[in-house]
């Protein structure tokens, strides 16, 4: 993970429990996992609403376009005159 062994990681966790203290390191451990776990959540709602929105656009492109309707006022566009 990272590129860090078994020993570097027992060194991280020495440290952060010397320097937090034993009744600190829990509470950090338990509101970081909350954190990156709404994090996770967050990107997994956006991930789902950019995926469906992408479907309705697929699918608005692959219906065919009607055809333009007559007037009935007996005018003609400005874009044919």
């Amino acid at each position: 993970m990272f590129g860090m062994g078994m020993p570097e990681m027992l060194v991280i966790m020495v440290v952060a429990l010397v320097v937090l203290g034993p009744k600190r390191l829990p509470e950090l451990a338990r509101t970081l996992g909350k954190a990156m776990a709404e994090f996770r959540r967050q990107t997994t709602d956006i991930m789902d609403e950019f995926q469906q929105q992408a479907r309705v656009d697929e699918e608005a492109a692959r219906r065919p376009k009607p055809p333009p309707t007559p007037r009935t006022d007996g005018e003609t566009p400005k874009s044919e005159t």
